[in-house]
């Protein structure tokens, strides 16, 4: 794999083929986040406990607080390494990639510090009451401080690696760590932890899950060759301060837009602990599925936005015009 990565999606493919290449991993992708997001109430529900389910819901919007951070290193990122691709820059390109995992794993450190120290006020104000803050406590301890680096990390990898074409690796990645969660949720819960515990094997579960993801990114990107822009590098060498701008100027609204619709289930959450705890747990499932159409939505505007950009830079008016049209017939179908 040279320094542009699979360019050949951006150029010479079909555009309809192109958009299926790039879009139908990273939709998956998104399914699978939805799914194991699920799947741990699922895990949780079998236990009878709605305490325990209320507790693992509350921490869904700050979970995706998370994802919101990987979007503004990762989407901002992205796409300018796209554009950068589209007009031949390649040691920018180089210096945007470096830039935007140091400032994933920057943010990420210090969300998960502040949740660390702040977890009995943030929790509280989340909505978690005597019966639920202890589950809570837990299973964000798991998710957001021990695994919120790699979370961050993987997902910011996996935009990155769409920005050179290389959308079926980063499909890989996020889908790998979906079915671990999936398969080491009963076992950590029911096997390897004592009875009470579940919610804290839950949580260890998820965490692994996105460790290993985040493996795999490392593993797969230093296969792309000592030549790919996503690898090596000096990371002291800054982008072009415009080029700093440009990440912060698409990155920002990617991650208000998903900071925004967290924010709605943070309301939501708050209105109903009025109710009890265990109307919180039934709110927290529906919320979740809920998330369906838009993963979908985000799943083809991060697929096909690599192509966009690529062909904006490089002067293909057209093509990028063919690209859009055709991802919004997708979407409307």
């Amino acid at each position: 794999m040279g320094t542009a990565g699979n360019v050949e999606v951006f150029e010479k493919m079909p555009v309809a083929k192109a958009v299926s290449n790039m879009a139908v991993p990273t939709v998956i992708g998104q399914l699978i986040i939805l799914f194991y997001n699920m799947a741990d109430t699922f895990f949780v529900g079998q236990t009878n406990n709605p305490y325990m389910v209320a507790g693992a819901s509350l921490i869904l919007p700050v979970y995706n607080i998370s994802l919101a951070l990987a979007g503004l290193a990762g989407v901002g990122g992205g796409a300018l390494v796209s554009r950068l691709l589209g007009k031949g820059q390649m040691q920018e390109a180089r210096s945007v990639s470096n830039f935007s995992v140091c400032m994933a794993v920057g943010l990420a450190g210090m969300f998960s510090l502040t949740l660390l120290f702040f977890r009995r006020p943030i929790l509280s104000f989340l909505g978690a009451g005597s019966e639920t803050f202890r589950y809570a406590n837990e299973y964000a301890f798991c998710v957001i401080v021990l695994g919120g680096i790699p979370t961050v990390l993987s997902n910011t990898y996996a935009n990155l690696l769409r920005s050179i074409g290389e959308s079926k690796k980063a499909g890989v990645g996020i889908t790998l760590g979906g079915l671990l969660n999936v398969a080491l949720d009963p076992l950590f819960m029911f096997v390897l932890l004592p009875r009470g515990r579940e919610i804290l094997g839950a949580g260890l579960a998820t965490c692994l899950s996105n460790i290993i993801s985040c493996g795999y990114f490392l593993i797969a990107i230093r296969g792309l060759g000592p030549d790919s822009i996503l690898r090596g590098g000096n990371i002291r060498e800054l982008p072009a301060k415009e080029s700093i701008r440009s990440i912060f100027n698409v990155g920002i609204p990617s991650a208000l837009a998903t900071f925004l619709f967290d924010l709605d289930y943070i309301v939501i959450g708050r209105l109903m602990t009025a109710y009890g705890d265990v109307q919180m747990a039934a709110i927290g499932i529906v919320l979740k599925i809920e998330r369906l159409p838009l993963n979908i939505g985000i799943g083809i505007s991060q697929g096909m936005m690599p192509i966009v950009a690529y062909n904006y830079a490089s002067g293909n008016r057209k093509r990028m015009k063919d690209t859009i049209t055709f991802s919004r017939r997708v979407g409307i179908l």
